[in-house]
Formats: structure tokens, C-alpha cells, sequence
């Protein structure tokens, strides 16, 4: 199948899929994210293929949602819904927009194939819980994970909780703060960091090694893993997790928010970006933990 917004290719008994938008960081447009998922159909079906190893062009593994749209509705304050349209329009939007994102990555979740994240640099918000829902995941040392979405009324995902732990998953999910490579290997999202030339040879080694085998068994102890998991309650957390998304997306308060607004206005959305993270600054890992020169 040819794709435009992702890279398929077969090699040492697995696949290597490339998020292919690096210009835009490899933010997640509905396009990509249609190919992504028919290219996981694709490798599941694929006798040839034993793993897929999940990674991003350029500096980013993903920056997150696209968040552009120069076509949306202007904001109308103080309750900050889209100009003409009503509350419960509002919420169901939402609500239909966060189910459908939770259904994709429960179907990467339960494929019956193992993915491995190769997280080679910036993995935030929505492209965040795409690298930590990979079943294994091997990030370079130039990786950095966050949330940062939650600072401009967002949710969290509660796969930071799984893998995190509750108190860790609370820290960076309620500020938004960034968590590097290393911090992220102490706290449990991670298996490995590796050097950042290494990081898809470690990744295919590991495709080698699980094809010495059986399909079968490998299939079969995925699902003990993942099923396991469902069971005592992370499809139900996941389904919750949906419905207050589309609430917390509502949850704005004019003071929070209208400042935001006005600076992508202004300034396009990297105003936007700049002016709420601001206040955050310097954050407490990764690239951004030291102050910027200001030259």
C-alpha cells in the first residue's frame, strides 16, 4: 500500500513505520493517523513481518495533535466555546474526538504483533501516549516526553499512570513538565536509552531476537500481557478516561485561556507555544531545563 504521511519498510524480519510530517515535528493530522493504523493492519496480516518498530522522521518522534486550522471559528469569551456554537455541540465534539483517539491506541494496543517505540527526540501530548502505549519502547538519549497540552486545558492519558505510577504520573501530568530520556528510564516508561546513532540497530536487534520464537507464542504471551491488563481494568480506565477528556477540554476559565487565543492571533502558534510555556520555564528535564541564552 503506498502511504504520503508515513514510511513502510520491510527489513530484518520486521517493519520499520516512519512518521513522515518531520517539517510539522510529525504532528498527528487525521491523515497520518489514518495511515498509521491501516499500515498496523497491514504488518498484522504480514506472515513476513515478526515486529513493527514505530519511530518519527527528523527531531521528533511526534509534537502531538496538528493543532493549526486557520478555518476555526473564533473563540467567544467568557466561556470560551467556538463562535455559533452551543455547549452540548461543544461536549459531543469532544467526546467523539477523544473516543475515537482512545480506540486507536487500544487497536495498536492489542495487535497481535509486538510494537517497539523507537523514540528518537520530542514525543508530547497525543504523540506522548502513542510512544508509551508501544509494548516495548527504546528511546534514544535525545528523547523528551510531556504533556504539555494540559497547561492550555487538555487531558492527561492514564497510560502515564500504568507505566509511571500514580505519584510520578500525577507530577508531570498536572503540570505538563518535560521528562528526558533518563527520567523517563528511572520512572518505568521506558526499557532502554541508548545512543541516539544506535537507537534503530537496538531496535531491529530486538525484532531478531524475538523472532527466534514461535509467531504463535509470541502472539499468545503478548496477550497475556495485554488482555491481563484489560481485565483488571485499563479498558475501563481508558474508557473513562475518554469521557473526562472531552471535559477537561471544556474546562476553561477565561483568565487560562483568552491570553492564549489572542497570542496565536498574533503571533501564529508558535506565540501560542511560547506564551504558555512560559511561566514553566526552566523546565525540570531535558533540553529546556536551563535557561536560554538571551541573545
Amino acid at each position: 500500500m503506498a502511504y504520503s504521511n508515513i514510511l513502510y519498510e520491510k527489513q530484518r524480519q520486521g517493519v520499520l513505520i516512519t512518521l513522515n510530517r518531520p517539517e510539522q515535528l510529525n504532528a498527528l493530522s487525521a491523515e497520518l493517523r489514518e495511515e498509521l493504523h491501516q499500515a498496523f493492519d497491514e504488518a498484522a496480516v504480514d506472515p513476513e513481518v515478526r515486529a513493527i518498530v514505530l519511530t518519527g522522521a527528523g527531531r521528533a518522534f511526534s509534537a502531538g495533535a496538528a493543532m493549526g486550522g486557520g478555518d476555526a471559528a473564533e473563540t467567544v469569551w467568557p466561556y470560551g466555546l467556538p463562535e455559533g456554537m452551543s455547549v452540548a455541540a461543544f461536549l459531543n465534539r469532544w467526546r467523539t474526538a477523544d473516543h475515537l483517539g482512545m480506540r486507536r491506541l487500544l487497536h495498536m494496543w492489542e495487535l497481535p504483533k509486538p510494537v517497539i517505540g523507537a523514540i528518537n527526540g520530542w514525543a508530547l501530548g497525543a504523540g506522548s501516549w502513542y510512544a508509551l502505549t508501544t509494548h516495548l519502547t527504546i528511546a534514544s538519549d535525545r528523547a523528551v516526553f510531556a504533556q504539555p497540552e494540559v497547561r492550555h486545558i487538555s487531558n492527561t492519558n492514564f497510560i502515564w499512570t500504568l507505566l509511571a505510577g500514580f505519584k510520578n504520573a500525577l507530577l508531570y501530568g498536572l503540570t505538563g513538565d518535560h521528562i528526558d530520556a533518563h527520567e523517563a528510564l528511572r520512572i518505568g516508561l521506558v526499557n532502554k536509552v541508548v545512543p541516539h546513532e544506535q537507537l534503530l540497530e537496538e531496535c531491529f536487534r530486538l525484532v531478531e531476537r524475538l523472532a527466534l520464537v514461535s509467531p504463535e507464542t509470541v502472539q499468545l504471551n503478548l496477550a497475556v500481557a495485554t488482555k491481563g491488563l484489560e481485565m483488571m481494568g485499563l479498558y475501563n480506565a481508558w474508557s473513562l478516561n475518554a469521557e473526562l477528556a472531552g471535559f477537561a477540554h471544556t474546562s476553561m476559565r477565561e483568565e487560562f485561556r483568552r491570553h492564549l487565543d489572542e497570542a496565536r492571533q498574533q503571533g501564529g502558534m508558535r506565540a501560542y507555544i511560547a506564551t504558555r510555556d512560559a511561566p514553566f520555564q526552566p523546565e525540570p528535564f531535558g533540553p529546556r531545563s536551563q535557561p536560554r541564552d538571551s541573545k
